[in-house]
């Protein structure tokens, strides 16, 4: 009896009416939603204008969508055009079967028409995005938990994963849970490529391109684990070998692009910092703003002058007022000397009268 186990749900489809609802498709439109999401933010944060990660995934989802349902169907070609089965399965997505290296090689072709239209360079869009895509295959990955596929070997470990479904070849029991331990691998990928971002700068695809060597190589030791049917070519299954393909291009496009294109693009998306104001926009706000300050100056010496004036004028008039006292002193000094003069005259008639009587 095992005591501790995953356990798998019961059915990966409820009905809303006649409408299914898939827990796979759930989870790959989360994960859009979340690259989308993310994309966004690193976009702005370099440059760029709100909503062009969302226009371009327009384009790029689409394809991305289309591109992993091929590589699937061409790879396990068996499992639609082979005997017993019905080729008009190959078109039923929603059961299941996209593969990761189609996803990406045609949706950066979807993305590259996007870009075009907007006039962007793709590897910058690319290195915004890339976080997010980890993030999105890491919620991706949980589409396989409810359709009870992509299992690894049985084991006995705690957390094992209980297949009950028999169907399409499955035997019911415990196997390691590869959907999980990718989901986990996708956001440590995720989280890498941040650190790696704001530590060194990256740009020109390069975070990009850190990201597909970085999930390559967590891809390699999960599929080999997987037990599901695959084509083998020298006892490595098909993916395993397009892992390392694509890990040794990843690696060599960084090499090649960090000595050819170093450091990070100026400018990510032409024209998107027009709104705000410009170096000469500044300098003629400030020059402006000095005019209307000399003005003020100037307008501050007139008034100075216009209180000077003002002054001295009323210096004049005090001036003025003062001449009638002079006038009025000099006018009291001759009163005096004239009331003076009959004073002496009486004196001296005193003075002859007395010289009269005496003689």
């Amino acid at each position: 009896m095992e005591l501790a186990f995953i356990p798998s749900p019961s059915r990966g489809v409820l009905h809303l009416g006649p409408i299914p609802l898939r827990g796979y498709a759930f989870c790959i439109i989360i994960g859009v939603f979340l690259a989308v999401w993310l994309g966004n933010r690193r976009w702005i944060a370099r440059g760029g204008r709100t909503g062009t990660v969302a226009d371009i995934a327009v384009w790029a989802v689409p394809f991305g969508l289309v591109g992993g349902r091929l590589y699937h169907v061409i790879t396990d070609y068996e499992l639609y055009f082979s005997a017993g089965r019905d080729w008009v399965d190959a078109f039923k997505i929603w059961e299941g079967g996209l593969g990761i290296w189609g996803a990406i090689a045609l949706g950066a072709v979807g993305a590259w028409i996007g870009c075009r239209r907007r006039g962007i360079p793709l590897p910058a869009w690319a290195d915004a995005v890339a976080p997010g895509i980890a993030f999105a295959q890491a919620a991706g990955r949980w589409g396989n938990w409810f359709n009870q596929e992509l299992y690894g070997r049985a084991t006995d470990l705690p957390w094992a994963l209980h297949i009950t479904s028999s169907t399409d070849g499955r035997v019911p029991g415990y196997y390691h849970p590869t959907f999980l331990y990718e989901s986990l691998w996708c956001i440590g990928v995720g989280l890498l490529v941040i650190w790696a971002d704001r530590r060194f700068t990256l740009g020109h695809g390069r975070a990009f391109a850190l990201y597909v060597a970085a999930y390559c190589v967590g891809r390699f030791w999960i599929e080999y684990m997987r037990v599901d049917d695959a084509h083998h070519i020298l006892g490595l299954r098909l993916n395993d070998w397009t892992a390392i393909g694509v890990f040794l291009l990843a690696v060599l496009y960084i090499v090649l692009s960090s000595r050819m294109r170093p450091g990070r693009e100026a400018v990510v998306e032409p024209g998107a910092g027009a709104d705000a104001p410009s170096d000469g926009d500044k300098a003629t706000a400030s020059a402006e703003a000095e005019g209307e300050s000399g003005t003020i100056t100037e307008d501050s010496g007139t008034t100075t002058e216009s209180k000077d004036e003002a002054k001295d004028e009323a210096d004049a008039a005090s001036v003025d007022l003062d001449k009638p006292a002079a006038e009025d002193t000099a006018s009291s000094g001759e009163s005096d000397e004239a009331s003076d003069a009959p004073s002496a005259s009486t004196a001296a008639s005193r003075d002859e009268a007395g010289s009269a009587k005496k003689s």
